[in-house]
């Protein structure tokens, strides 16, 4: 697990603020930023993002519909526009989407906890907690067998990687 990795499912599991992430996003140089977007952007497709996912996603990012990444996510199909969004230049859509995508990625995962490990699982990134914020995961060594699927460490029967 990296800071990325760490940074990025605590903010879409709202433990940490959107100010916090933005703070750090903009800290990062362009190359990093656009990194960060194509990593993001991947692991909504993980987390089973779809279409009709966006409405809500731009309404938590507090975008306007008609900011480009908004755009973007509503029109099309969700993986060829998760990539358009990722691949924004100026800095100021670059911000509007790592908020959209990290809202997309909530959204998705959200939905995909209720769905596969309400009984619980083995995924570390959900077993965020306040302790992990001091650098702790759980998991971080070695990842166990998910619980709920037994597939081998980083993945699931899907083949979902860590977020």
């Amino acid at each position: 697990m990296t800071e990325r990795d760490l940074m990025l499912n605590e903010l879409a599991q709202g433990l940490r603020s959107m100010s916090q992430g933005i703070e750090w996003f903009e800290a990062l140089g362009p190359a990093e930023q656009s990194e960060t977007l194509r990593y993001l952007s991947h692991h909504c497709a993980q987390a089973r993002a779809v279409t009709e996912d966006g409405p809500e996603s731009i309404r938590r990012a507090g975008l306007r519909p008609t900011h480009t990444p908004a755009v973007l996510i509503t029109h099309g199909r969700i993986d060829q526009q998760l990539w358009k969004i990722a691949s924004l230049t100026p800095p100021d859509e670059r911000r509007k989407a790592f908020r959209l995508l990290i809202a997309l990625l909530a959204i998705a995962d959200e939905r995909r906890r209720a769905r596969h490990c309400s009984d619980g699982c083995g995924h570390w990134w959900h077993n965020l907690s306040v302790a992990d914020r001091s650098g702790f995961a759980p998991h971080a060594a070695g990842r166990p067998h998910c619980a709920h699927n037994g597939t081998s460490p980083g993945a699931s029967a899907s083949g979902d990687v860590p977020l």
